[in-house]
């Protein structure tokens, strides 16, 4: 079994454009044909590695690494020289596809000497089909594996082949080295949905591009979708054929979400938790929660639209002490899941239990229901005085706030106290003022000793926050 599999599925209907990009498509069959002129260039190559934004020659440069039997390496073209030059010396020997190459590998007259077959290679669901190397907000990245086998899994577990309308089409704004992008191209072609893709993201482009091509599915990390409901202020986002609109990759903060189901309402919206490690998704919140969360007046309904929800077909996920024991529903533990689809390896070496179970370092807690709640990384937790302190709480809260557009929480030594809250914060407000507005609503033990000012935050180009970067920079100025 080899992720090619879904490609030649979906090129039994020759004529329909699969993916789209600056206007430019390809049929499934067309993208079929050049993977295998290009797995003719990948097949004497031990990886390609792909440096480039979103592409035609995305799709063709994975597929024709899946034919070859090559892992497909796709890099973050925006890291420094240095950085990039590191991780290129640990692939010696590898196809380098830099933006220069791209418009080669679609152009007919380029390729049209190399053999349109090539002999598919011995594999097994066993052999890497992806090295995603994970965005390293806390130390140098590491090289996620993920096999055939973990890729199909999600695929074929959560996808119903051949399922979307012959008029569905989905836009992908994620760069190419998310595991989002990734997947998304995947699940795409599976279900016969056409992928539009765009090489960057702007909201004003990403909203005219919806209402352009006719957009019925899209999918959004947290940052991006801030700024579509800033673009868009009150006024709604007159996007009549969207239908699902997913967001996940981060945490997604509570008015920006609740700002987007009022901008979007005939739109439904999925959350979608999970990792590199665990090739997509582990667990959904679906359009009928978010409708069902956001019109209750039960506060425990409500609430939900602060939670990833439920896992996905063959997944499992416990919550565990830090001894390892399961938790009691609504009590807050490290988060472990369990599943097929789940890799949990880094460059041959495999972090998951004896029995399968994978550590998402993340924090969070099961409700009755099931539904999961992240409540963020385990070691951005705050003790302060003896007390646990989650920055999400305080962050939705200070985002509350009219003066406020972003917000991060954090903890930096404190001999007293063991730990002091920081709230570094995007905006304009008088700081006692903030302090007040967070004691009001929470109780004083969760009220930041301390309010910076910043014209903006750091973050990665997906937009995780550096949380590493600003503890750092703080410590030491508190020092």
């Amino acid at each position: 079994m080899n992720i090619n599999m879904i490609l030649e599925m979906a090129a039994t209907d020759s004529d329909k454009a699969v993916v789209t990009v600056d206007e430019r498509s390809l049929t499934a069959a067309q993208l079929l044909d050049l993977a295998h002129r290009a797995a003719h260039r990948f097949r004497d190559h031990p990886a390609v590695l792909y440096l480039g934004a979103n592409h035609l020659g995305y799709p063709v440069a994975l597929f024709g690494a899946a034919l070859a039997g090559v892992p497909f390496v796709p890099l973050n073209y925006r890291l420094g020289d240095q950085q990039l030059t590191a991780l290129q010396d640990r692939h010696a020997g590898a196809v380098i596809l830099r933006p220069e190459h791209l418009d080669a590998l679609v152009d007919v007259d380029v390729v049209q000497d190399e053999p349109a077959e090539v002999p598919s290679p011995q594999w097994d669901g066993d052999s890497v089909a992806v090295i995603i190397y994970t965005s390293g907000t806390t130390s140098d990245p590491k090289p996620a594996v993920l096999r055939h086998r973990h890729l199909l899994a999600y695929v074929l577990n959560t996808m119903e082949f051949a399922s979307a309308a012959d008029t569905d089409a989905a836009l992908v704004a994620v760069p190419p080295y998310h595991i989002a992008g990734l997947t998304n191209l995947l699940s795409n072609l599976y279900t016969g949905r056409r992928v539009v893709y765009l090489a960057g993201f702007d909201p004003t482009v990403w909203l005219d591009t919806v209402r352009r091509e006719g957009i019925t599915h899209a999918m959004l990390v947290p940052t991006m979708l801030a700024r579509v409901v800033a673009e868009l202020g009150d006024a709604d986002a007159e996007s009549p054929t969207l239908q699902s609109l997913a967001y996940g990759g981060s945490r997604t903060p509570r008015p920006v979400l609740e700002h987007a189901l009022r901008a979007f309402p005939d739109t439904g919206f999925v959350n979608a938790y999970g990792l590199t490690e665990t090739a997509s998704s582990v667990a959904v919140l679906s359009p009928e929660d978010h409708r069902a969360a956001f019109a209750s007046s039960d506060p425990a309904v409500r609430d939900r639209l602060g939670s990833v929800g439920r896992p996905l077909p063959g997944i499992e996920i416990e919550v565990r002490t830090e001894t390892g024991e399961p938790v009691a529903a609504g009590e807050t533990g490290l988060v472990f899941v369990r599943g097929e689809q789940i890799s949990g390896e880094y460059g041959g070496r495999s972090v998951l239990d004896a029995d399968g179970w994978f550590a998402t370092r993340d924090l969070g807690h099961l409700d009755a229901d099931g539904y999961l709640f992240v409540e963020g990384r385990a070691d951005d937790t705050i003790i302060r005085g003896g007390e646990n302190i989650a920055p999400a709480e305080i962050e939705d809260v200070l985002l509350r706030h009219p003066a406020i557009s972003e917000a991060a929480v954090i903890g930096i030594p404190d001999t007293e106290w063991g730990q002091r809250i920081v709230a570094v914060l995007v905006g304009d407000a008088d700081p006692a003022e903030i302090r007040q507005w967070v004691k009001d609503r929470l109780r004083s033990s969760k009220t930041p000793d301390t309010v910076v000012f910043r014209d903006e935050l750091p973050k990665t180009e997906t937009g995780k926050l550096l949380r590493r970067t600003l503890v750092a920079e703080l410590e030491n100025s508190h020092a």
